[in-house]
This record gives C-alpha cells, structure tokens and sequence, in this order.
C-alpha cells in the first residue's frame, strides 16, 4: 500500500529540503527573530539559539555597538553565525533611511536591510510612498532590500518593480500581536504573486498564529515582541520554531478542502442496507 511505501521520514527529508532561498542565499529556518526587548542580553542569545534561527534583526538607533548592552548583543551576533539583517526601524523619510542604511551597512558588514519608513506614530504603518522610494535607491545603491509593508497588492508589485525580490508585509500592526487581521489580503498576495518570497512581518503574538501564516503558503515568518516578552522567551522561541515547522509541513501535505456541510469519516458498508439507503440519501 501506498501509505506504507511512504514513511514519517520521507517526509520530514522532503520538506526540510526545500530550503528558503532569499537574495541567491539559502537558509533551513523559515523564522526570522529580533534582538530587541529581551530582560538581558544573555536571555536573547538563549532564546535565538532556541528559536533556530538562522536570520536575526537588529537596529542601529536603538542598539548600538557603542552603547554596553548594544555591544554585549553584537558581540554574540558577530559569533552566531547568523545572517544579520540591519533594520531602519525609526525612519520617518527616505533621506532618514539611505543615511541610516549606510552607516548600518559600514558597522555591520552587510548589505542586507530590512527596510521601515513609518508613516503614522499611532499604528506604525509603514509610507508607502516613501517605501518605494527608498527602495528604489537603496536598490540602486547595492542594498539587498526587505521592505516591511502592508498587505496592499498594488504596493506589494510597485516594490517589486523597483527591484526588491522579497517583500514583508505585516500580519498586524508592530507589537500587537494580534495575528492575521486580512486573511482576504494575505491570501490574495500569496495567491498573485505565487514565485515571490513572501515574509509575515509584525503583529504575530502566538505561535499558532505564525503557523496559520505558514499553512497559507507564506515562505517564513518574522517577529520580535511575541518573544521577547514572553515570560518565558526560550521556551517560547522554541514553541514558535515548531509552529513554524509544522504549519510548512502541512502547507507542503495539503490541506483538506472546507466543505459546508457535514461529512461521515466511518464507512458504513456494515450497516443494514435500509440504513445505508437513508445514509446516502442523507448525503446526496
């Protein structure tokens, strides 16, 4: 039989080859986690390495390698082996992020940036206006751009044709952890823009939460709060590495079609045949 022939750990070998692939690079971890709001340096470090993350974020303005816990937090990212991926978090314009963009990329030693220009202090949403022309001139200057941005189609395609080849649009607003609040949205991005790598970026609070986003065929998840604040951040940065894994894993399986009505899961050819009859009656 078919489901004998097909172990437990073909399939685990099937979906842990499928590695994401951003900018030409590959990386096994579909999680991507912040360096921010942690109790200590010591409790991050535990809760990136718990978390398997193999892409971290951190920001200039707010931890800086000059300042004592900036450096004891850049210290243990220069050793991780991590892909560091610098953020503009705080920008308001576009001059404000090419400036920031630059010094990050001379300290850090890279020319990956997770790009924010924020458009409204209450919800923190990001300009779109602005994002585009950020983008396009970091693009320009040799950045390997991650735009954090709504679930906005339109917007979503203008970052792309500026050269951006992965786009992040957010769940909920930063810090909320509220979810997914436009499934609607999300799932058209997804399903319009089937070859772009997509990230949920801001407003996942609980890991079932990132692993509906990977069940809806998102390539990764990235958050911060929903760690750090946790009463207990390594535990939780853990119990979001499995969400994450398992909500890939059953994207890669297939989900069952939602039906309106009920359905019998238990055969009834051992029924009498008048119940049987009134069965598929029932049914049809």
């Amino acid at each position: 039989m078919w489901w004998r022939r097909w172990s437990v750990d073909d399939s685990k070998r099937l979906i842990m080859n499928e590695q994401l692939n951003l900018y030409g690079k590959n990386f096994n971890s579909r999680l991507l986690v912040g360096t921010a709001l942690y109790p200590s340096p010591a409790i991050m470090r535990e809760s990136v390495e718990a978390s398997g993350a193999e892409i971290i974020t951190l920001s200039l303005r707010r931890q800086s390698p000059e300042q004592q816990q900036g450096k004891m937090i850049w210290d243990y990212i220069r050793e991780s082996g991590c892909q560091l991926l610098p953020n503009t978090a705080g920008c308001r314009t576009p001059r404000e992020v090419i400036a920031l963009a630059e010094m990050s990329r001379e300290i850090f030693q890279t020319d990956w940036l997770k790009l924010e220009v924020i458009g409204d202090d209450y919800n923190l949403q990001p300009d779109p206006y602005g994002l585009i022309e950020a983008a396009r001139e970091l693009v320009k200057r040799g950045f390997k751009v991650l735009p954090y941005c709504t679930d906005d189609l339109v917007v979503c395609r203008r970052l792309l044709d500026v050269g951006c080849e992965v786009l992040m649009p957010w769940g909920a607003p930063i810090g909320t952890g509220q979810g997914l609040l436009n499934k609607y949205n999300l799932q058209t991005l997804r399903e319009r823009l089937p070859d772009v790598p997509l990230i949920i970026d801001a407003g996942i609070g609980a890991p079932s939460q990132a692993a509906e986003a990977m069940e809806m065929g998102f390539d990764a998840v990235l958050l911060n709060t929903a760690i750090a604040k946790a009463q207990n951040p390594v535990v939780m940065a853990q119990s979001f590495r499995l969400a994450v894994e398992a909500g890939r894993s059953a994207h890669a399986a297939g989900l069952m079609v939602k039906r309106q009505t009920a359905s019998p899961s238990t055969p009834t050819l051992d029924m009498p045949f008048w119940q049987q009859s009134s069965s598929k009656a029932l049914q049809d």
